[in-house]
């Protein structure tokens, strides 16, 4: 019985033992398949890793591009400021005495009440004064479309050695775009040396924050609204760059930056004033269309300004000068008819015309325009 007995629990241990070696074979198969998978994993992660640190190096050198052109634009734009607004030697410095005559600016409009110095970029000028003529010009972008450089040379080479060293012209940039402003000064420089060096032509930029908002109060479209915006910036373009004229000379003739001049202009505006009329007159016109033409006395530019700051969301600034004369000159009570005789000896209309506007495309976008002086 003890030798059968001993058998049994050998046969019990051999069984044991090699279920014991099946599970521990088993085991060590499912460890090796983990194994194998863990490392699947590894492999797949790290080249995953590979791959976004490849993709993160693309962006990164794609970032460094975009921050390199950044940089390079900025720098440019940096540059064509300081080339187009800096105060060269012969220009205004911030000591220097400045006119006051864009103090009268703060009455008028609240948002400059807190700024001290108020006066436009001078881009080009010699500051020259005690000249008998300003002649004023206010250009605005017109697309890709441009008349001031045949304005600029029909109203300077129409001009006599003399006649250029008594006057003094006024570009005045009103135009937030610095492309246009870029490209104004770019013309200028390249077909108007002698003028600028001379200091007989000089060019200035109306910075934004002189404007307030003039969004109309009430729009019946959007286009009629943007019209009206268009023309009340008008009214203002023209009195900043009379307010910039004023001290510079004794008359002020108002031009436009798509015009054209005949031959001898200055000589005939010269003999008029000074021998052909009285010294009653309160402006003169040399030109029947619009603004265009208009001489004013430097000593009433003040007044006219003032007139036309108080209306200049009512009215296109032509009219407005058709208003300020029944307001200073019409006595009350005064007869109309009475009036309009006084009219014809103080608003004075010279014939035939010394300026012909050439312009199609207005300064609103996508207007054209027709206009011609029939007495040119």
């Amino acid at each position: 019985m003890r030798p059968k007995r001993g058998n049994v629990l050998v046969a019990l241990a051999a069984v044991m033992l090699f279920s014991f070696s099946c599970f521990c074979i088993s085991r060590l198969t499912q460890t090796s398949n983990q194994l194998i998978n863990c490392r699947n994993h590894i492999l797949e992660f790290k080249e995953k890793m590979l791959l976004l640190k490849n993709k993160t190096e693309r962006n990164r050198q794609e970032l460094i591009k975009a921050l390199s052109k950044i940089k390079y634009e900025m720098t440019q734009r940096k540059n064509t400021s300081v080339n187009l607004v800096e105060k060269k030697v012969n220009t205004l410095g911030m000591n220097e005495t400045v006119s006051d005559t864009f103090e009268i600016l703060k009455f008028f409009f609240p948002h400059l009440r807190k700024v001290g110095r108020i006066y436009p970029d001078v881009i080009f000028g010699k500051k020259r004064t005690g000249v008998s003529f300003a002649l004023g010009i206010s250009t605005v972008n017109r697309g890709n479309q441009s008349y001031l450089s045949q304005t600029l040379n029909s109203v300077v080479s129409r001009m006599s050695p003399s006649e250029e060293k008594d006057s003094v012209v006024i570009v005045s940039v009103a135009d937030r775009n610095e492309d246009y402003l870029k490209y104004v000064v770019d013309m200028i420089t390249k077909r108007f040396k002698r003028q600028l060096k001379s200091g007989s032509l000089e060019v200035i930029s109306i910075p934004a924050f002189f404007y307030p908002n003039i969004l109309p109060l009430t729009q019946s479209t959007e286009d009629s609204g943007k019209l009206e915006s268009w023309r009340i910036k008008q009214v203002l373009d023209f009195c900043f760059l009379m307010l910039y004229a004023q001290p510079k000379a004794m008359y002020y003739l108002q031009l436009e930056d798509d015009i054209i001049a005949k031959k001898m202009y200055f000589t005939k505006i010269t003999d008029f004033v000074h021998n052909g009329t009285s010294n009653n007159w309160f402006y003169i016109e040399f030109s029947i269309l619009g603004f265009i033409g208009k001489l004013f006395k430097s000593e009433d530019l003040t007044d006219f300004v003032r007139f036309f700051l108080m209306f200049y969301k009512d009215k296109p600034i032509d009219l407005l000068l058709g208003d300020i004369f029944q307001v200073k000159m019409c006595d009350p009570g005064e007869t109309p008819e009475k009036c309009a005789e006084r009219n014809k000896h103080i608003r004075i209309r010279y014939k035939p015309s010394l300026f012909q506007h050439v312009g199609i495309q207005s300064s609103f976008p996508g207007r054209e325009q027709y206009s011609k002086d029939i007495y040119y």
